[in-house]
């Protein structure tokens, strides 16, 4: 695939902020018009700017454990009329509430500490992002921020969910690799895990980052910086479990409530799982009153387009780097960093049995968007066009509610 020579600009804070910023603003305006076209009534005009447009089931469980801990009980000891599982909030992980709960210190609500680390976070990831780019303006980086404003599940990126958050810190892993930051890399690593059970490649990819980063370093030392950052970067998962025992008293809360509740916990066949979160059910959750908004009627099966979407998305990150392997012989350290990341975050959802959720979990292939900029200019542009339709098709089951 021929590649765009950057052209030489002046590096100015404008060429270093302005971009990133813009694509920020751009993101969020297509959100809100996502929105108001998907809502019918009133709440067209409120569901963007409102906490209530945000907010969706996982969101109350991580309000929860930014408020008051951790806490694991039998829903019958509470709701009589429930079925006989484990209730509580021990299947979502602590990095995104506690960084809620912190930010809720400047007197913010909860709900609205939630929303501004969110954005913060979209903007810190196009922040990063352009600077793994170069921070140059050429049509290649320009249209990759394009595609970034309405990457495959990215409304995800708005909502009160730790998706922003962890993608900003597996983009500051990586420039931790690329840079020969040990430290900023393990740092990037332990947020990661700390926020999100996808977090958990990471660890993988610092492991082989051995073989691909460290370069300044005889073999003995990369291996150790490559082994170490892994270990702190999981550090991040006995934390989460730290926590967990601390408000319930059991090392094994998370594993309890994934099995009970959600049938989750063991490895699961991925073909299969792929084509059970393609069939499943959405729409049967949608009963709108009345006739839905033009969007929300044609959105209502949107997980199976994002499917598809996702899977071509992988397949172009392959097949750009098998095309650079070939022609230079080499991937560049934040090229192989994003490779390795972007297929294991692609196949992680179908191992765990996420039926429900990995259209989300997915977002965090944003990181691919480092080797989207080595790809032909017809090719980005083919693909900011079916993300842009995609991303308010979905935002079309978002928010009505048909996501949760």
């Amino acid at each position: 695939m021929p590649v765009e020579p950057a052209r030489p600009v002046r590096r100015d804070w404008r060429n270093a902020a302005l971009p990133p910023v813009g694509a920020w603003l751009v993101a969020n305006l297509v959100t809100w018009w996502v929105a108001k076209a998907s809502v019918n009534g009133n709440g067209s005009k409120v569901a963007y700017w409102s906490m209530g447009g945000r907010k969706r089931w996982d969101s109350e469980q991580y309000l929860s454990i930014a408020k008051s801990g951790y806490e694991m009980y039998w829903c019958r000891d509470r709701y009589p009329d429930f079925r006989d599982v484990m209730c509580g909030n021990t299947a979502w992980f602590p990095g995104y509430p506690m960084l809620v709960r912190a930010a809720s210190a400047t007197g913010m609500s909860y709900e609205m500490a939630a929303v501004v680390l969110a954005e913060l976070s979209l903007l810190g990831m196009f922040a990063v992002l352009w600077w793994l780019m170069g921070a140059r303006l050429t049509w290649a980086t320009g249209l990759t921020l394009a595609v970034g404003a309405v990457f495959p599940g990215g409304i995800y990126f708005h909502a009160m969910f730790p998706i922003a958050t962890g993608t900003l810190a597996l983009l500051v892993c990586i420039a931790g690799v690329k840079r020969g930051s040990w430290v900023m890399a393990a740092a990037g690593g332990f947020v990661v895990c700390a926020c999100h059970f996808v977090g958990a490649v990471v660890v993988g990819m610092l492991l082989l980052s051995a073989f691909f980063a460290w370069q300044r370093d005889r073999w003995p030392m990369r291996c150790a910086k490559a082994g170490s950052s892994a270990a702190v970067a999981g550090c991040g998962v006995l934390w989460a479990k730290w926590l967990m025992w601390q408000g319930t008293g059991r090392w094994d809360a998370y594993e309890v409530i994934q099995k009970s509740s959600y049938h989750q916990g063991d490895l699961r066949e991925p073909f299969s799982e792929m084509r059970n979160a393609y069939n499943f059910p959405f729409s049967y959750w949608y009963k709108p009153e009345g006739h839905p908004p033009w969007l929300v009627e044609h959105a209502l099966a949107a997980h199976r387009t994002q499917l598809w979407l996702n899977i071509a998305f992988v397949l172009l990150v392959l097949v750009t780097a098998a095309v650079l392997l070939l022609r230079n012989h080499r991937l560049d350290v934040e090229e192989w960093a994003a490779l390795i990341l972007t297929v294991a975050i692609f196949l992680l959802p179908f191992f765990a049995g996420a039926q429900m959720s990995w259209y989300r979990n997915h977002a965090q292939m944003f990181v691919g968007l480092i080797l989207v900029r080595r790809m032909p200019r017809w090719v980005q542009a083919t693909l900011l066009v079916f993300c842009s339709i995609q991303y308010a098709l979905l935002g079309g089951m978002f928010f009505p509610g048909v996501l949760v």
